[in-house]
Formats: C-alpha cells, structure tokens, sequence
C-alpha cells in the first residue's frame, strides 16, 4: 500500500478524452403488483440519483484514478433507469438519443497534444467521432491512443489499443493487431490469451466497460506494459459491477481485489 500511495503522488497524467456524453438518471422506487391493463409491473417512484454516463464516466473513472482530463464531447443524450430497490434489479430503460454532426477538434486542444500523456476515445457512434477523425490524431500523434468503438472497420484503427465487448466482435468487418476484446465473466482476450475475471458477485454491469477503459489508461501509462493494464482493468471493473449504476473505484479498492 506505501509504494501505491508513493507512486500515486509521483504520478501526474494528461489525458484528452474525446467522446459521447450522456446524463444517467436512476429513478429508484418498489413494485408490489402488476398492472391490470397488460402483463407489466407497476412502478412507484421513490428517489432519483444523476450521473454522468458514457464518456462522461470515463472521465469520472480517469479523475478517480488521478488523471488531469482534458474533455472534448457532444451529442448529450439521457438515459433514465427504473430500478426495484427490493431486487436492485433494472425494470427498463429509457433512452433518449441527441445525434449531432461530426465536428473537428478545437485548435486549441491540437495544440496541447505534446502535453498529453494519452489519447482516450470513448465512441458510442453517436456522431461526433468520425473514422478520419481517429485517423489523423493516430498520424499525428505519437503517444498511446486507447479506443472504445461500436464501429466496425477497426482495422482503420491499427496502432491504438482497441477494446470492444464480444458482440461488437462478433459485428466487426475488420480487426487491428492490438484488439482487447472484453467477455464478461468469461475475463477479456487480448493477443490469443484469455485473461481470467475476477470471482465476485456482480450487481450491475452498467459502466463496467468505462471503468475498464480508464483503468486500462492509467495502468499502461504507470507500466508501460499492456498486459499488466489489462489486468488491472480487470480487478477496477470487478469493482463497478459491485455498484448499482455507473461507479469510478478508488486505488484502494481496486488494490484490495
């Protein structure tokens, strides 16, 4: 724990995250029966919670974790839960898409890439992120760029650390060299080795792909060694899925799996 808290004070990253944001509302309430006009649950409402969703989840995930985050985003959508207090289980939910024009990235934030530690695109394929737009900050920039896409040509992406979940792979037209394909319970595979998940009890998978992601960044940015990352990404992920909705662990947390 000393030689954490030691390289946590040496350790001061510059990260840009580039993505699509969505505001996350939890309406908490019970269901004690079931509606007599269709066979569906009648929800009473009883407290709702907001979060920032997407990428702004990333962005909390990397602040958690002690990155400095320089945020480029659009297309704000709204995602609200209904969610059983009783069960902790998600009923539905309802979303609330706001499609926007790809836009080209501020002058002002080129101008700090030779500041930035790493790259992070969090790509929910709402608009803003284009297939140029990943392309030429690949050209342009020569530290590590980390991509979370639900595009398919990702062979387009070859020289960032691309992760996806298994569906999205089993959708892909293209694959690039450094593919991290997440599998659930199952871990995540990454050049031909399964990583194993962590053994916990899983509440809600909601945001566990960000956490992974961020804690992805950091870790190679300490290391410098992808695998190790992928490791560590995985024990913070464990983490979220113990949460209802979107949740950033700690350091500590993430140590004590």
């Amino acid at each position: 724990m000393t030689e954490l808290k030691n390289t946590l004070q040496q350790k001061k990253f510059k990260v840009l995250l580039i993505g699509d944001i969505c505001t996350d509302i939890y309406q908490y309430g019970t269901v004690d029966r079931i509606s007599p006009e269709a066979p569906v649950p009648v929800f009473k409402p009883q407290h709702e919670e907001e979060r920032s969703g997407m990428a702004g989840n990333v962005r909390e995930n990397l602040a958690k974790l002690g990155c400095d985050v320089v945020m480029f985003s659009g297309n704000v959508s709204t995602k609200t839960r209904l969610i059983d207090i009783r069960s902790k289980q998600q009923i539905v939910r309802i979303d609330n898409d706001v499609l926007t024009p790809t836009v080209p990235l501020h002058p002002v934030m080129l101008q700090q890439l030779p500041s930035i530690d790493a790259i992070v695109i969090s790509d929910y394929n709402k608009g803003l992120v284009s297939y140029e737009m990943i392309e030429d900050l690949r050209k342009s920039y020569t530290g590590p760029i980390f991509v979370d896409t639900k595009k398919t040509d990702l062979q387009r992406f070859e020289g960032c650390y691309v992760k996806i979940n298994s569906l999205e792979r089993s959708l892909a037209k293209s694959l690039p060299s450094n593919l991290i394909v997440t599998l659930g319970e199952q871990g995540v595979l990454y050049n031909n080795i399964q990583y194993p998940s962590a053994v916990i009890g899983v509440t809600d998978v909601t945001g566990a792909g960000d956490t992974f992601l961020a804690a992805l960044t950091w870790q190679y940015l300490i290391q410098n060694n992808i695998e190790d990352a992928i490791k560590y990404a995985i024990r913070a992920s464990s983490v979220t899925v113990q949460h209802i909705g979107v949740y950033a662990p700690t350091h500590e947390e993430i140590s004590c799996v």
